[in-house]
C-alpha cells in the first residue's frame, strides 16, 4: 500500500457520481447502499476503492495531476499524532499495510477494533468496513502541511456527516408497519413518500452548508485538502439526492433486495444476472423447460405488455408448463390458435367440477411418447379439478400438477396431506420405475423459513403450516425428489410468489412456491434451475429449468 495514485478530476464531480450508479445495482439496497454512500464520502483520501480505481473510466492529465492525491501508505506514530493511544496507532497502522486484512476480519474483530476506537460498532460487516475505512482516511498524513488538529476536525465533519446520511436513508427505506403474509397477501405497508422527500430535502440542504462552510476556509496550506473535502461533500449530496442512484435496486429489480424477516448472516437475495451459469457448449444436447401459475391465462394474453412470442424468443424453451388456466373445455380449441409456431403440441386439463377454476396444461415443440391426464383415479378431486397433465418424453416423465391450497381457514388442509400428496407421491414412484420423473409447478408449499418472506407470521398461513411443510418432506424429498433451485442455491432467498394486496412484489416481500424436483438419478445432469423476477402478468413468475441429456 506504499503507492501514491494521482487522480484528475476535468469536469464536474457529479459525472463521477453518475458512473458510481454501475457498481451500486449489483448491491443490496438498504444497508448496503448505506455502505457505499459511507465509502463514498471518505474520498477525501482515497476516492473509491482499489477494485473501482483500476476501471476508472477517465483520463489523468498532467495539467489537473497535483489537483486530487489519493495516498495509501502506512502511518507511523510520527505522522499519526491524531490517532489517538499508541495500541490505536499500531493497530490502525498494520491495517494501512494491506487494505485486504480489513475484509477479512470478523464482524466480531471488526467491532471490537472500532470500539476501542471510539466508533460505532452498529451495523452490518459491510458498514463496519466502510466505518473502519472512513477512520483510516482521515488519519492518512497529507502533504500540504496541513496540521493533526485540523485534519482532525475537518475529518470529524465528514463523520458526522455520513452518519446523518446513513440514518436519514436508513430511516427512509423502513417500513411503516409489519403485517402478516397470507396465501394471498406476501407485502407490508407502503413507504412514506412525503417523508422520505422531506427527509431528502434535509440531507441535500446539510450537505450543501457543509460544503459552503469549507469553501470560506482560508487559501493557506489546508487548500489541496479543503478541496477534497468539497468533492467528497458533492459526492455524498448526489447518492442523497438522485432518485436513479437510491431507487434503482429497490424499484427496478426489487428481488436483489434481501427481503426476510429474520434472515441468517450468509443468505444472499437471487439476483439472475450474476447467480446463473454460463451456457452450455453449442451442441450439447439438453432440454429446457419453464413453469408458470399465471393466475388466468386468457387474462394474460389480453395484456398489452405481455408477449408469448418475446417470452419465447427470450427464453427458447422446449417445454412450457402452465397452471391456474383457469379454461374451460370450449375454450381450448381458441387459445390452440393462438399458439406460437413451432410448439404445436399442446395438452390441457380443464377443471369440470368447478368451471373456470384450476387447469393445467403443457406446450411443447418436442413431440411426448404419451400423454396422461390426472393420476387414473377416477372420481377424484385430482381428476376433476384438471390439475395434473403427465407428458412422457425419451429420458423422462414430466409431471405438471397445480397443488391445491389448503383455502381459508385451512379447510382443506386434511385433503392436502392426507390424500393429494400421498397420492401423488405414490403416481411418482410408480412412474419411476420406467423412468425418472420432472415434477414442476405450483406446490403451494414454501418449504424452509428462506422460502418465505415472514416465517413467523405465518405459522397457520395455508402454504405454510407445519402440517404442509413436514408433507412436503416426507412426500416427495425423503423419497428421493431433489429441490433443484434449493440445491444449486443453498443459501439464496429467491421468491416466486407475491401477493397483490400489499404490493409485495414492489418490496420483495413473498414465497417461493413453484418448484423443479427432479428424481435422485438425474439430479447431477440439472444444468441451471432458476426463477425469472421480472417477468410480470401473474402473481407468481416464471420459473425454468435446463437439463442435459
Amino acid at each position: 500500500m506504499n503507492k501514491v495514485l494521482q487522480l484528475g478530476l476535468q469536469s464536474s464531480v457529479v459525472n463521477v457520481a453518475k458512473f458510481l450508479v454501475v457498481p451500486l445495482r449489483g448491491l443490496r439496497a438498504g444497508s448496503s447502499i448505506v455502505g457505499v454512500r459511507v465509502e463514498t464520502i471518505s474520498i477525501n483520501k482515497r476516492l473509491m476503492s482499489n477494485a473501482i480505481v483500476k476501471s476508472l473510466p477517465f483520463s489523468i492529465s498532467n495539467n489537473t495531476r497535483n489537483e486530487l492525491k489519493i495516498v495509501a501508505a502506512a502511518a507511523t506514530d510520527q505522522n499519526c499524532n491524531q490517532m489517538g493511544s499508541d495500541s490505536d496507532r499500531d493497530a490502525m497502522g498494520n491495517l494501512q499495510n494491506d487494505q485486504k486484512e480489513i475484509e477479512a476480519m470478523t464482524v466480531q474483530e471488526l467491532r471490537t477494533t472500532l470500539r476501542k476506537l471510539g466508533l460505532p460498532v452498529k451495523g452490518r460487516k459491510q458498514e463496519l468496513i466502510s466505518t473502519l475505512r472512513l477512520h483510516m482516511d482521515s488519519n492518512l498524513p497529507v502533504s500540504d502541511g496541513s496540521s493533526g488538529s485540523e485534519q482532525k476536525e475537518t475529518t470529524s465533519s465528514t463523520r458526522s456527516e455520513s452518519v446523518t446520511i446513513k440514518r436519514k436513508i436508513r430511516n427512509r427505506e423502513e417500513p411503516t408497519e409489519d403485517e402478516c403474509i397470507n396465501c394471498e397477501a406476501s407485502g407490508i405497508g407502503q413507504k412514506r413518500v412525503k417523508q422520505s422527500t422531506e427527509k431528502n430535502s434535509k440531507a441535500k440542504v446539510s450537505s450543501k452548508a457543509i460544503s459552503k462552510e469549507r469553501k470560506s476556509m482560508t487559501k493557506t496550506g489546508k487548500q489541496q485538502f479543503q478541496s477534497k473535502e468539497e468533492a467528497s461533500s458533492t459526492l455524498s449530496s448526489e447518492f442523497v439526492t438522485t432518485e436513479e442512484i437510491i431507487s434503482s435496486p429497490s424499484q427496478s429489480e426489487p428481488w436483489t433486495v434481501l427481503a426476510h424477516k429474520k434472515p441468517q448472516k450468509d443468505w444472499k437475495a437471487y439476483n439472475p444476472k450474476t447467480m446463473r451459469p454460463l451456457p452450455l457448449p453449442e451442441g450439447t444436447k439438453c432440454v429446457k423447460v419453464m413453469t408458470w401459475n399465471v393466475n388466468g391465462l386468457r387474462a394474460l394474453l389480453k395484456l398489452e405488455s405481455f408477449s408469448a412470442l418475446q417470452l419465447a424468443q427470450r427464453e427458447n424453451f422446449d417445454v412450457l408448463c402452465l397452471q391456474e388456466t383457469k379454461l374451460q373445455e370450449k375454450d381450448v380449441e381458441d387459445i390452440k390458435k393462438t399458439l406460437i409456431d413451432g410448439y404445436d403440441h399442446s395438452f390441457w386439463s380443464c377443471s369440470v367440477s368447478k368451471l373456470g377454476y384450476s387447469g393445467t396444461a403443457i406446450i411443447s415443440r418436442i413431440k411426448p411418447l404419451s400423454v396422461k391426464y390426472g393420476t387414473g383415479l377416477s372420481g377424484s378431486d385430482h381428476d376433476m379439478e384438471g390439475r395434473i397433465v403427465t407428458a412422457e418424453f425419451d429420458s423422462f416423465y414430466l409431471i405438471n400438477t397445480y397443488v391445491p391450497n389448503s383455502g381459508d381457514g385451512l379447510k382443506r388442509l386434511a385433503y392436502r396431506i392426507e390424500e393429494w400428496d400421498r397420492i401423488l407421491s405414490d403416481y411418482i414412484k410408480e412412474l419411476e420405475k420406467s423412468k425418472p420423473v420432472i415434477l414442476t409447478g405450483d406446490l403451494n408449499c414454501a418449504h424452509e423459513e428462506i422460502d418465505i418472506f415472514n416465517p413467523a407470521g405465518n405459522k397457520r398461513s395455508a402454504g405454510f403450516t407445519i402440517e404442509e411443510r413436514q408433507s412436503f418432506g416426507a412426500n416427495f424429498l425423503d423419497k428421493g425428489l431433489v429441490d433443484t433451485f434449493r440445491k444449486q442455491h443453498p443459501g439464496v432467498i429467491g421468491y416466486t410468489y407475491w401477493g397483490y394486496r400489499h404490493g409485495g412484489r414492489k418490496t420483495n416481500k413473498g414465497w417461493r412456491l413453484d418448484y423443479f424436483l427432479v428424481s435422485e438419478s438425474i439430479a447431477a445432469k440439472v444444468h441451471d434451475s432458476y426463477i425469472l423476477p421480472d417477468i410480470n402478468g401473474s402473481d407468481h413468475c416464471p420459473i425454468g429449468l435446463i437439463l442435459k441429456l
